[in-house]
């Protein structure tokens, strides 16, 4: 039954269409006076126990009334469905975590018939029924899920491969130098060799400690120079300040350096770029960032908003852009804002949220990147000079808090991205297919994404998308993707922590 309509005939006085949910709304009010005015104790010659099974049965109690009013109508009594499905499952298409199933549950998931209940139930009703929705479970929804070890595709059979399946803690970049041996960032601040398909032991040391006093900031992408064989240089993007490194009310920003790495030390350490004192933020957060070098040796990389949405459409700000130099800092004389007086000018797009993927077409050699929107409105872009790709001013998702961001989605002189997820998947990391191990995928483009931990294959076509196919649904939170010199392709994941690679056996008939 829908509770809109339950409502208003409960606030006209007409109890035929409400019925019984009238009765035990009052049953959960009661219970709760019952609880103030024992204060949750009991009887005084009760026990810690007694209380603690007191407060759990009565918790349990009220989660039961408020799934039985708001919930039970589509998705059934026992949760084993209706008109909304069952709540019973192993899949969870829009978030397995409890802070995801939380804010579905009190934002609603736009795209579907789930409302939001946040004018209905406050945050502790959510919390509780969050609580009861879990305890159903065979399962509980955030527990890790099995990596498979083959991927049915449209075309292919894919053979999943754990090389790391432990001693990484959260990595974010893995960067392939030979067939044998790659980098690998870890967020907390550490650079990690892979040797063979095995994880090195010794860490690389000497490198900079980055502020970690937000929950994004760290050790972010890392790059090689064009030129790498013959330099030896490797660039890092990570969240920096001057000291107190874990104090989120320390002044912060985004940084890219150069150095070298011998003997497992990081050496020779050059600053890339870094924006003036003044532009720094305190409480930031979104810092970026990602790394990409183009055919003439640009290096380009992104800045989030840090948590200041309007300096994204700034120029004299270094929230919310794309940046190009090049590969020793300087900046290219054919920049968009060069010449604009106050403008940074490294500066080559603005509006940009969050970018966190780049890759360059095949054939094209355009850069593709994905945007990580707020809640709603992940996009799929194509770099462009000078452009303004909206953000705050345009946006399809609102504040993680509930709030309006902006009532509009389309502005002249604003881009329009080539594909927006809403509800948000998390978009992170992009990359097209080359090479002959995955011929028939030939220029697909493979999107990663957190929130909803998905690896998405995307078939474009004069720079639009004209099919999808979901290669992995739900088994972590997919980071970084990258082409291996062998063809086959590298999948960084948190939660768990683990490297993969996909390789694959064309399917016949």
């Amino acid at each position: 039954m829908n509770w809109n309509i339950c409502m208003a005939n409960y606030i006209c006085g007409d109890f035929k269409i409400c019925g019984n949910r009238f009765f035990r709304v009052m049953k959960m009010y009661w219970v709760f006076v019952c609880l103030i005015a024992f204060g949750c104790t009991g009887s005084p010659d009760k026990s810690g126990d007694a209380t603690s099974d007191l407060k759990d049965t009565v918790l349990h109690s009220t989660a039961m009334e408020l799934y039985t009013t708001y919930c039970a109508g589509c998705h059934g009594n026992n949760m084993a469905g209706g008109s909304g499905g069952s709540l019973l499952k192993e899949t969870w298409t829009y978030g397995r975590t409890r802070s995801l199933i939380f804010r579905n549950i009190k934002f609603g998931i736009e795209g579907t018939d789930m409302a939001g209940f946040e004018n209905i139930l406050d945050d502790g009703q959510i919390g509780n029924l969050v609580d009861y929705l879990w305890q159903a479970q065979n399962e509980t929804p955030g527990n890790v899920v099995e990596i498979p070890e083959v991927i049915e595709t449209s075309q292919y059979q894919i053979q999943v491969q754990q090389i790391i399946a432990d001693g990484l803690e959260v990595p974010w970049a893995i960067e392939f130098i030979s067939d044998r041996r790659a980098l690998i960032s870890e967020r907390k601040g550490q650079l990690r060799w892979l040797i063979g398909g095995k994880l090195d032991a010794e860490p690389i040391t000497g490198t900079p400690i980055p502020h970690t006093g937000s929950t994004t900031g760290g050790f972010m992408d890392i790059a090689l120079d064009p030129n790498y064989l013959n330099n030896g240089w490797v660039y890092l993007a990570y969240s920096h300040s001057q000291g107190n490194y874990d104090d989120e009310l320390a002044p912060a920003t985004t940084r890219v350096i150069r150095g070298k790495i011998e003997d497992h030390q990081w050496v020779d350490q050059q600053n890339i770029f870094l924006a003036a004192d003044s532009l720094w933020v305190t409480e930031g957060n979104r810092w970026g960032s990602r790394l990409l070098f183009d055919d003439r040796e640009h290096l380009y990389f992104s800045i989030g908003d840090m948590a200041r949405a309007a300096d994204s459409q700034d120029p004299a700000k270094v929230s919310g852009k794309i940046y190009r130099i090049k590969a020793d800092g300087t900046i290219p004389a054919d920049n968009p804002f060069v010449r604009t007086p106050g403008a940074l000018g490294a500066v080559y797009s603005l509006g940009n949220r969050n970018v966190q993927g780049f890759s360059i077409h095949p054939e094209t050699r355009e850069v593709w990147f994905s945007e990580h929107g707020p809640m709603g409105g992940d996009e799929l872009n194509i770099l462009k000079p000078n452009a303004n790709y909206g953000w705050p001013v345009i946006t399809y998702g609102r504040d993680y808090s509930g709030e309006i961001v902006s009532n509009i989605t389309h502005r002249e002189g604003m881009e329009q991205p080539v594909v927006q997820w809403t509800p948000s998947i998390g978009v992170c990391p992009v990359e097209f297919i080359q090479g002959n191990r995955f011929a028939a995928w030939k220029n697909n483009l493979l999107v990663g994404a957190l929130a909803l931990e998905e690896l998405q294959r995307l078939v474009i076509k004069d720079g639009e998308v004209i099919a999808r196919e979901m290669l992995l649904k739900g088994v972590g939170r997919v980071r970084d993707i990258k082409m291996a010199p062998d063809g086959s392709i590298y999948l960084v994941l948190n939660n768990p922590d683990v490297l993969l690679r996909l390789t694959t056996e064309e399917t016949t008939g």
